[in-house]
């Protein structure tokens, strides 16, 4: 297949999304508005990608699940799961475009399906496929703002989709490929990209600038800024992304004032690089052990072969020499949401596997240094490894790439282990972004 996104001329079109927080009540969703009009007052066509309201998608899966637990069946549907959690954007996306149409703009929402916004069929999670411009494209041009829910499109069945939590940044970045978008602006709660989450250490700095590739592991670390999937698509289509707070004074901005923002772009648009630009934490982790394994060849192969095949993904791999016999302990992270399913297929494999006991520790959590700087100096790791110690933290496991260091550790040092590592590494002297 060839590439899902074609690059359009239309310099002029730019993406605004807004997340949960940002059009939680109508208050919010009037606000909204007014960086909207910002940006058609200065002529650009305006794309408009909106999250559910703030609470709304967790009280439908809420929904679902209560049905769910009244069923027979174990399994429920994911595609009419996809249907009623998918509702919550649509609501928002009629707000914001008769909001909008009091002010005496052009609006008009647009549901996925509308677009097309087409995807596979891996409903809960599905992965955008193409995005045509036909429809869309003209319609912004001729200066309607197209305001479009977020987190869904449309299988080649013609069934409902979605992409998953934080699919309205998957969205919001897709289009802006599609569409030629000059830059794709994400409004959230904050106010940008900072080393290290505020609510932990209030020496967190925000920064101007961040490479993909930076922001792309903070996201898959723990960072809840952006989508995963959002980010690998900005960075595959080249796509500048900026990170600004929906609870900025409009009125500044229409006066002239630059509003803080965190720019997230290829690294070479950088001029000052730091060699650990973040620090990122997930509680959301998880470690399960397999006791005296036959240490011999094709055993760990079949183990990760089958929870791979589950869509069970893992991370940290650990195999260490067990106290009797020819045999070795394996252990490994995962989300803490799989453990159950993965417990349930080892099970089953024990027999084949020749394990003695599966144990799984829901009280760890990941702490991960990341940084660009690290591909050309030293003592990266030295400096992480050391600063736990001094402060007698255990690591548990450590998984490395080009630009980050991640370790698993107890949970109940999770605070402290990123206050430390923020301090190591000298990030709360960056000079923050104005």
């Amino acid at each position: 297949m060839s590439a899902p996104f074609l690059q359009k001329p239309a310099s002029s079109r730019v993406v605004l999304k807004f997340g949960g927080t940002s059009v939680a009540d109508l208050d919010r969703i009037a606000n909204a508005a007014e960086f909207i009009k910002l940006e058609a007052d200065a002529g650009h066509g305006v794309i408009v990608v909106v999250s559910a309201m703030a609470g709304e998608t967790n009280r439908l899966v809420d929904l679902v699940q209560r049905v769910d637990s009244t069923g027979n069946s174990a399994e429920f549907d994911r595609r009419e799961y996809d249907a009623v959690v998918s509702s919550g954007e649509q609501v928002t996306s009629g707000l914001l475009a008769l909001t909008l149409q009091r002010h005496g703009y052009k609006a008009r929402s647009w549901q996925g399906w509308q677009i097309p916004l087409k995807t596979n069929d891996a409903h809960g999670r599905a992965r955008i496929m193409d995005i045509p411009e036909a429809a869309i494209g003209p319609a912004v041009d001729a200066g309607e703002v197209a305001i479009i829910a977020g987190f869904q499109g449309i299988t080649e069945a013609q069934r409902i989709s979605t992409l998953g939590r934080g699919g309205s940044d998957t969205t919001a970045v897709a289009l802006a490929a599609a569409l030629g978008a000059e830059r794709c602006d994400i409004y959230t709660d904050i106010d940008g990209v900072y080393t290290t989450d505020p609510r932990i250490t209030s020496e967190a700095r925000r920064l101007d600038r961040i490479s993909y590739e930076e922001m792309l592991e903070m996201a898959s670390l723990g960072a809840k800024v952006l989508q995963t999937r959002s980010v690998e698509l900005a960075m595959a289509y080249n796509v500048q992304l900026r990170v600004l707070s929906s609870f900025a004074n409009p009125e500044e901005a229409r006066s002239g004032k630059l509003q803080p923002c965190t720019v997230i772009c290829n690294e070479d648009e950088i001029v000052e690089k730091h060699i650990v630009s973040g620090i990122t934490h997930s509680h959301a982790e998880a470690k399960i052990s397999l006791m005296t394994v036959p240490d011999e060849p094709g055993r760990a192969a079949r183990i990760f072969e089958e929870l791979a095949a589950a869509d069970i993904n893992v991370d940290m791999i650990v195999q260490s020499p067990a106290k009797t016999g020819k045999a070795a302990n394996i252990s490994f992270s995962l989300d803490e949401g799989d453990v159950a399913r993965a417990q349930e297929l080892l099970a089953t494999l024990k027999d084949t596997i020749g394990y003695t006991d599966v144990v799984a520790d829901r009280s760890v959590s990941k702490v991960s240094v990341i940084g660009v700087g690290m591909k050309s100096h030293a003592g990266v790791a030295a400096t992480m490894f050391k600063t736990l110690a001094d402060r007698s933290i255990n690591i548990l496991n450590i998984s490395t790439s080009e630009i980050k260091i991640s370790v698993l550790i107890h949970s109940e040092y999770t605070e402290l282990a990123v206050r430390a590592l923020h301090q190591a590494y000298g990030l709360h002297t960056i000079a923050e972004a104005s």
